[in-house]
């Protein structure tokens, strides 16, 4: 039973969204990490979203490039938290993207997050904060995770002086 859904746009995403499906797999949440685009497959989006819902999922995240309305449209198929994660897949830098993703009409809100690989990985920290809401365990290894990031910038500073 996947908490997360991941849905990327193309198979061409996969670079830049696999560390969000990595982190979930560290952090031990149930995930699946799977294709739709939000114009050529509308149908098999909308189906899945359904899907995923019936069998337990709590968050979607969604990434896609230039017009970017993958997230829009799961957000019209769910009331399930829609993170969105813009991809620079154009000449415009993913200025595109960002913009289709963040935009979104009163009542249908994508949790928008930053371009590529660091949207990717906050995208999976994001969710995780989610779900640790009712998982006291999984808030521990946030706050572990925290802790050592902490300590491996104390530590860096300290191997400069």
């Amino acid at each position: 039973m996947p908490q997360v859904v991941i849905f990327m746009g193309s198979i061409s995403d996969e670079d830049k969204m696999r560390p969000c499906a990595d982190l979930l797999k560290n952090l031990g949440i149930d995930y699946v990490f799977t294709v739709s685009s939000a114009h050529r497959t509308p149908e098999r989006t909308a189906q899945l979203v359904t899907q995923y819902e019936s069998e337990g999922c709590q968050i979607f995240i969604c990434a896609a490039g230039l017009a970017a309305h993958l997230a829009g449209a799961v957000a019209a198929k769910s009331i399930r938290p829609v993170l969105g994660v813009p991809l620079a897949a154009s000449p415009l830098g993913g200025m595109d993207a960002l913009l289709a993703t963040v935009q979104m009409p009163p009542g249908f809100p994508v949790g928008t997050l930053a371009l590529d690989k660091v949207g990717a990985k906050n995208a999976a920290w994001l969710a995780a904060q989610i779900l640790a809401l009712q998982d006291p365990e999984l808030a521990e290894q946030i706050r572990q995770a925290r802790e050592d990031f902490k300590e491996s910038v104390e530590k860096a500073a300290a191997e400069l002086q």
